[in-house]
This record gives structure tokens, sequence and C-alpha cells, in this order.
């Protein structure tokens, strides 16, 4: 049975945590969020195989819309389709433009099974597309079609996390909408597995020394960046960050708000915990904080052209 979220008359006025910013203890569902990992990257794969390279990789990415993840639509011969992770029904849906479907169920079963169904499902609508079936970002990397340690679901977990991602979503577009330099969607990177929004200064960077294709045109500009991470058992639980690349002199050192925030000298970041948010008095503008906080330090220390780049309060 698909979990439903309580309705808004019936949210807690103080943390709100049933339907906009739920629990996400990541050693409650890391076995679950591994496993969506994996999935997450054959759909984002696809996208990356059949569209044409946008600058910083902005053409591979997968969006939060109102049932789940979406690659949006795909171009592909005279038309298009969409795969949609729907964490609402808990299924994966292909469709095309000319009204055909296909359904996986999301349920527990291993990488290797999920990604037969999933490449026969494109075979079945005339979706010729092949992808390299090694996962990226991760440590320990299995194939797809050998995968059988990852084998969980979690439905209500994975449902939780698709309303972390609604809810910081909207923030993040808020904080969008204040630049007016060039600035990328928001978008969630099924490699990292997180979603992210970025600020340009509108400058080159200097080019990283040995940096592979990929991370040279992810960071050939210089950058402020934020995004939520839903962590990872043993490194971190589910945070938010925001970076600088590069990194000015003194950034570490920022004065950043809320008091929660920290530097992680490990990764070069600033973290707040989501925990910390989802307790105050209003999420919203805790993040909101978090985001203008940290770019302020970027770009006050970076010495952008901030009366060029941002919209008049």
């Amino acid at each position: 049975m698909t979990p439903q979220p309580k309705s808004a008359s019936t949210v807690p006025s103080k943390y709100a945590e049933d339907l906009f910013w739920p629990a996400l203890p990541v050693k409650e569902w890391e076995a679950t969020r591994a496993t969506l990992h994996m999935w997450t990257q054959m759909a984002g794969k696809v996208r990356l195989a059949l569209t044409p390279l946008v600058n910083h990789w902005w053409n591979v990415p997968l969006y939060v819309n109102s049932r789940g993840l979406t690659t949006s639509a795909i171009p592909y011969g005279k038309g298009a389709f969409e795969i949609q992770f729907d964490f609402l029904r808990h299924i994966l849906k292909i469709q095309t433009c000319d009204a055909q479907t296909r359904i996986i169920e999301l349920r527990p079963r291993s990488v290797a099974d999920f990604y037969r169904e999933f490449m026969k499902a494109l075979a079945s609508l005339d979706i010729r597309v092949k992808i390299w079936p090694m996962p990226v970002e991760i440590p320990n990397p299995i194939r797809f079609d050998l995968d059988t340690v990852h084998a969980s679901y979690d439905p209500d977990y994975a449902n939780r996390f698709w309303r972390v991602l609604m809810s910081t979503e909207a923030v993040l577009q808020e904080f969008r909408a204040r630049f007016i330099g060039k600035s990328s969607p928001v978008h969630f990177f099924w490699g990292s597995f997180d979603l992210a929004v970025t600020r340009f200064s509108g400058r080159r960077a200097p080019q990283r020394p040995g940096a592979d294709f990929m991370t040279r045109e992810a960071y050939s500009h210089e950058v402020s960046s934020v995004g939520f991470w839903p962590g990872n058992e043993g490194v971190i639980d589910a945070a938010f960050y925001a970076y600088a690349a590069p990194e000015p002199s003194g950034f570490k050192q920022a004065n950043v708000r809320p008091a929660a925030a920290y530097y992680g000298a490990e990764l070069s970041e600033f973290f707040l915990p989501y925990e910390d948010v989802r307790k105050t008095a209003s999420p919203r503008d805790a993040l909101l904080d978090f985001c203008e906080s940290t770019y302020d330090a970027a770009a006050s220390l970076g010495n952008w052209d901030r009366a060029a780049l941002e919209r008049p309060a």
C-alpha cells in the first residue's frame, strides 16, 4: 500500500515534518538510498546518451516534479519520450509522445533485475540506446547487470526523500530568482545524487591540473554552488552544502549563517545539517540564510561584479 502524507491542514505548525520537511536519517534508509542511486543513474545515462552536450553537463541531470524525479522530454527520432520516477505510486514510467507507456514497479529488487527490465522496456518502445553499465562517482562500483548487492526499496523513505527534494527545490528556485547573472537550473545530479543550483561570476576559472574532461567542463568558470545531499552512512548525514570554485582566500573562515553551519575541511565545503533546518521555526528562512551567506562570502571574497549580477532588493 502506498503511504500517503498527511493533508496540509493536519501538519503541525512547529516542524511541518510530515508533509514538507520529513525526517530523513541516512542510517534508516541507506540500503534504499544506495539502490535508488543506481536506478536513477540508469535513467540519467539514457538522457546523457541521447541529448547534445550543454555547458557544464546541464543536459544530463534529472528534475524534481510533482510526483518524483523526471528526465524531462528526451528527443528521439521524430518524437520524444520521458522517464519518470513516481514516488507516489512507486513506479518508473516511460512514456512516449505517441502515448505509449511502460511501467516498472519500484519495489525491493536487485539492480541487475531492474536494469534488465528497464532496458527491455525501452527496446519494446523501439528506443534503441546503449549506455555504459558502470555506475559513476561512487566507491567500488558494480556493473548494473551484475549488481545483486543493492536490492532494497522502502516506499516510505523514497517518498520522504522526494518531499525533501520538493521543499528544497522551492527554496533554491527562490534563491536563484534573486540573481540576474548566469545561473544553472535547479537540477538533480544522479552521479553524486544531490540537488543543486549554481551561480557564475562570468569569468573563466583557472584550469585544474590533471582534471579529466568531465571536471574541466563542469568547472570551466568561477562558481558559487549550493545544494542538498541526502548523505552517506559513515560519511555524513543529510545536509545542505555550499562551496566556491575556485575557493577564494578567507572563504573557509567566513561568517556563514545559521549558527549550525560549519566548514568541512575534508571536502572544502560548508555544511548545514538537514535535521537542524527541519527543526527550525522556518526551514525556508534557515535555508535561504545559508544560501545567501555562503554566496555573499564567495562573491565578496572572490571580487565578483555584484552590482551587475544581482537583482536589486
